[in-house]
């Protein structure tokens, strides 16, 4: 609290929150108006009305500390000697008696917020020794508006998974907000319809609750029209299609020879997804994919509210890819909703880099990966050398960066392979090394 400032005037206003004494011979009422909770920085007018027949004696302002055990004086006003002071710093004097006492907080910080009374005191009538006591409270509430916003990947960096759909959870991180805001996620500019889940004390990414992960995934063959109609041949028979291994239970059905043409072949020949998730995952959701929400939060040191909101559904490649997602908050010391947000992508062929551009026989090559700082979720980067093991023995290496160190003539025309991948795709980029006498150069 950077200074205070007392006016004091003789008017009265409507009380709202009010206490009263009744004296034999007069009276005595006090009352603070009300507040709205007050934005960090801004100014605030606390006023203090109160009313009586009587001859005042002082006015008294405490700031609760605390938690209640402490009473800090900020103002306090003297009758007796028609003066006033502030226990805080400077103020405007005035030496009229007074109906209302005002006290400015220019700037208020988080230690300004908490509980304020307003004592007044008046002589009683019957008596000049003694002083009737009435006081009105009011809690002057500041709020703060988030500091940062972020949206990241949970489990980040993933591999692409080939064979199954998998869960993914995006993370928005709101810091330094009081109170804690609310959370919410869009997909393309429009709002998403969530499904919420239990909070969790856990931490981000915790599979731990049951509801959260499960989906609505549909698996289906190569959506390849070629393929589908080829892998469905083979399942005719008679003009109807037949479960594979549903023959019954007693066995091929009467009058079919064994191994004639009209028997399908082995179950591992012809089930199409075999095939097709080796190289292409084809995974069909409902229209409308469910999504999870979880939210939690925590308070900070400063007395802020940290809140971490999870955005949960089943990943489809082809849908997703390209998506737009944004986290936005509200809060009250907010003019309009602060956002953050992110743009799903599959990786792209990594372009490699060579250091040094051309190197002799025994010196360290670095191999790295250019860019990709724009694609999201953050791609995790495997190297590989096709036919064999790397330089130092490994099958493989992840990071940015392939070092081959005392780089021998052995690895003349070498193939190595970079796979860059996060759950929306992989992609892979080749070098070959090639050695020409006692010099290595790498081809990309």
């Amino acid at each position: 609290m950077a200074f205070l400032i007392i006016a004091l005037s003789c008017r009265a206003t409507p009380s709202l929150k009010k206490s009263c004494s009744v004296l034999m011979c007069g009276y005595l009422t006090v009352s603070i108006e009300p507040l709205p909770p007050v934005v960090i920085g801004d100014t605030v007018t606390l006023k203090c009305n109160f009313q009586t027949d009587g001859n005042l004696r002082e006015i008294v302002w405490f700031q609760v500390i605390e938690g209640g055990g402490v009473k800090q004086k900020i103002f306090t006003y003297d009758a007796m000697y028609n003066t006033s002071y502030s226990h805080m710093e400077d103020i405007h004097r005035h030496d009229d008696l007074v109906y209302q006492s005002t006290v400015r907080l220019p700037e208020v910080q988080m230690e300004d917020d908490g509980l304020y009374e307003c004592h007044v005191g008046i002589y009683d009538k019957s008596s000049r020794d003694k002083v009737i006591l009435v006081s009105g409270s009011i809690i002057l509430t500041v709020i703060v508006p988030p500091k940062s916003i972020s949206v990241v990947a949970a489990n980040s960096p993933a591999p692409f998974s080939r064979y199954e759909a998998q869960n993914f959870t995006l993370v928005c991180i709101v810091t330094g907000a009081k109170p804690a805001p609310m959370v919410y996620f869009k997909r393309d500019g429009e709002l998403i319809d969530v499904v919420p889940t239990a909070q969790s004390s856990s931490t981000v990414g915790d599979q731990s609750q049951a509801g959260l992960w499960s989906s609505r995934i549909l698996s289906s063959r190569d959506l390849d029209d070629t393929k589908l109609h080829k892998s469905l041949s083979l399942l005719e028979e008679e003009g109807k299609l037949a479960r594979l291994g549903q023959d019954g239970p007693e066995g091929p059905e009467p009058g079919r020879e064994p191994g004639s043409k009209s028997d399908p072949k082995p179950t591992s020949e012809v089930i199409p997804e075999t095939v097709v998730s080796r190289e292409f995952p084809r995974w069909v959701q409902s229209s409308d994919p469910l999504y999870y929400f979880q939210h939690r939060q925590q308070a900070a040191g400063d007395g802020t509210m940290e809140v971490r909101a999870m955005l949960t559904w089943s990943l489809n490649p082809q849908l997703d890819n390209e998506a737009l997602f944004s986290c936005e908050v509200n809060h009250p010391a907010l003019s309009m909703p602060m956002q953050a947000e992110v743009t799903l992508a599959a990786p792209r062929g990594p372009k490699l880099t060579m250091s040094p551009g051309k190197a002799k026989v025994g010196d360290t090559v670095r191999i790295t990966v250019q860019g990709f700082h724009e694609v999201f979720p953050e791609p995790m980067f495997t190297w590989t050398k096709v036919g064999g093991r790397l330089l130092d023995g490994r099958e493989e290496h992840d990071g940015r960066e392939l070092i081959l160190e005392r780089v021998p003539a052995e690895l003349n025309g070498s193939m190595f392979r970079c796979t860059a991948q996060n759950p929306l795709g992989s992609t892979d980029t080749h070098t070959r090394l090639i050695v020409f006498g006692g010099s290595v150069y790498v081809r990309i």
